[in-house]
């Protein structure tokens, strides 16, 4: 998600920041104060094989500490516990978001040989007296290398894991980076623990969307950061990570019979060829960050006939992984004044948005959507008071079959699936019906199935006291970048976006893409619509021609 507020006082090393406000930066991790009990961990990997060495790598004020994995499916099964490991201290860079934390191994195991392919949460609790603290850390438990393939593998989106992670310090929005200690980092390291609410979070944590729109006349608010606020969470804990998204996709999934491999965005960029052989490669929630490797991945895996699942919104930013340093780079908005390639030979791979003309690829020639073509809707003021979910145009498209949507009705409202980002395109209205342009490199055979409407900037409505988070900084970039310039047609022409629901033959594949981050709250509420459209999606995917 585009954020370009950079408002916080930089914070000092051994000292913990206090946000001055709610939308204002501030970061898990560590205390760098031995008074301060706590505990954190992370492994070198994102995902691992049966056979493979994990290496926990843990700092802890504890005199003592424990760990339990568990593998987080349908019904959470405890199957490693360790008890009175004793506790060390790590000394960890103040720009570990950056360089990494550098830490020792401070417990290992292999992945048995009978751990089922999913999500494993790793707890870890901190002993010192009467006092315990619990934190968390996950890995992703890929099938054994030989091993039959399920029909479907979801990547879990751990591009936008890594850019929104800020423990430390810095993510890909706020941080302690540049000369005023103050931005963003356009560099991120890998090798640091997720921040709190990536890896579990209490049952009844708001989402981004509010459940009911805001009452006109009164402050806009963002009800999930005052809960993170509140509660001592990350504030992009409803925006990124396993808790928010992945799992409560992949429980759905396997309380349906639907069965799942599992990996990952880097798994991708390291494997090119780790798709084939599967009928179907889904994508979930939130999957704004992609090097171009992991991209390539999906291009070649439907040309020759693998089917796309997309259940995720915001296809926006090209990174570049760099293995020697474990570390993820994406200069985003300062692109193309500040990326080292920019002016090289290697100027496609700028780390900008991939419709940029130094990137050039633009987003719907392998989704079908862009997010540039969106992007907000249901956040804040950004269509805070739109439909909430889909307009229906195709009813008779295969995906809706037994959902009971005629022409005009709405996908999704009440459960609010329409947000908090979307990915749109170009389109002309036509007897009632949508088409693709073209203009934005979508392909003329897509079929729009569904559509609703975003927006760039966050509408203020006068109201005294209001602090907007999004604003105009969004539509202001995407008109100079995009739209021709900083003139007033230019700016207009960046508000206005829309999101698709899109379906088309690829090559000899097939791609169905949902384009919104939100499509689990339907799971999660159970939105009979929502699931039987979801139903219709993987049955149809789950063996190729």
């Amino acid at each position: 998600m585009p954020d370009q507020s950079n408002s916080s006082q930089a914070p000092q090393p051994g000292r913990l920041r206090r946000a001055r406000h709610i939308l204002d930066t501030w970061y898990i991790g560590p205390a760098r104060d031995l008074s301060v009990l706590e505990i954190w961990g992370y492994t070198d990997r994102f995902s691992y094989c049966p056979g493979d060495r994990v290496a926990l790598r843990v700092h802890t004020t504890g005199a003592r500490w424990s760990l339990e994995v568990g593998r987080d499916g349908v019904q959470y099964e405890p199957l490693l516990k360790v008890e009175a490991l004793p506790g060390q201290t790590q000394d960890t860079p103040f720009d570990c978001s950056i360089v990494g934390c550098g830490w020792p191994a401070g417990y290992e195991f292999v992945v048995p040989d009978d751990w089922r392919p999913g999500g494993y949460l790793i707890t870890l609790r901190a002993l010192r007296g009467d006092e315990c603290v619990e934190e968390h850390h996950l890995i992703v438990v890929r099938r054994a290398r030989q091993a039959p393939r399920a029909p479907y593998v979801l990547v879990c989106a751990t591009g936008t894991w890594v850019a929104y992670n800020c423990w430390g310090g810095s993510n890909a929005y706020e941080g302690i980076a540049g000369k005023d200690g103050r931005q963003f980092s356009p560099v991120l390291s890998t090798q640091r623990p997720w921040t709190r609410g990536f890896c579990r979070l209490p049952d009844g944590a708001p989402r981004t969307l509010p459940i009911t729109p805001p009452t006109p006349g009164e402050m806009v608010r963002y009800p999930y950061m005052e809960w993170a606020y509140s509660y001592g969470y990350s504030k992009k804990y409803a925006s990124a990570g396993w808790a928010s998204y992945e799992r409560p996709f992949a429980r759905w999934c396997e309380a349906e019979g639907f069965e799942l491999d599992f990996a990952t965005q880097h798994d991708l960029a390291e494997d090119p060829g780790l798709l084939a052989g599967y009928a179907c490669a889904i994508f979930v929630g939130h999957d704004e960050y992609w090097s171009r490797e992991m991209r390539q991945a999906v291009d070649r895996f439907t040309e020759t006939g693998g089917r796309v699942a997309r259940f995720a919104g915001n296809f926006f930013w090209q990174i570049r992984l760099n293995p020697a340093t474990a570390q993820q780079i994406c200069y985003k908005y300062t692109a193309t004044a500040e990326d080292p390639v920019r002016g090289t030979e290697d100027a496609h791979l700028l780390t900008g948005a991939w419709e940029q003309p130094e990137v050039g690829w633009p987003g719907a020639h392998t989704f079908g959507a862009n997010a540039t073509g969106g992007i907000y809707a249901g956040l804040g003021n950004c269509a805070g008071r739109g439909a909430g979910g889909f307009t229906v145009y195709r009813p008779d498209h295969w995906s809706l079959a037994g959902a009971h949507l005629g022409y005009g009705d709405n996908l999704g409202a009440e459960a609010r699936i329409f947000g908090y980002e979307v990915d749109g395109m170009d389109v002309v209205m036509r007897d009632g019906l949508p088409f693709p342009t073209g203009a934005d490199g979508a392909s003329g055979d897509i079929q729009i199935v569904a559509m609703g409407l975003g927006v760039n900037e966050e509408a203020d409505h006068g109201i005294w006291g209001e602090t907007l988070y999004i604003g105009q900084a969004d539509a202001r970039w995407l008109a100079g970048a995009l739209r021709g310039g900083q003139s007033d047609a230019a700016y207009d022409r960046a508000v206005r976006g829309n999101g698709v629901m899109v379906h088309w033959h690829r090559g000899r594949g097939e791609v169905f893409n949902a384009a919104t981050c939100e499509w689990v709250a339907g799971l999660i509420r159970h939105d009979r619509q929502v699931e039987q459209v979801t139903r219709n999606v993987l049955s149809r995917f789950a063996h190729t021609d």
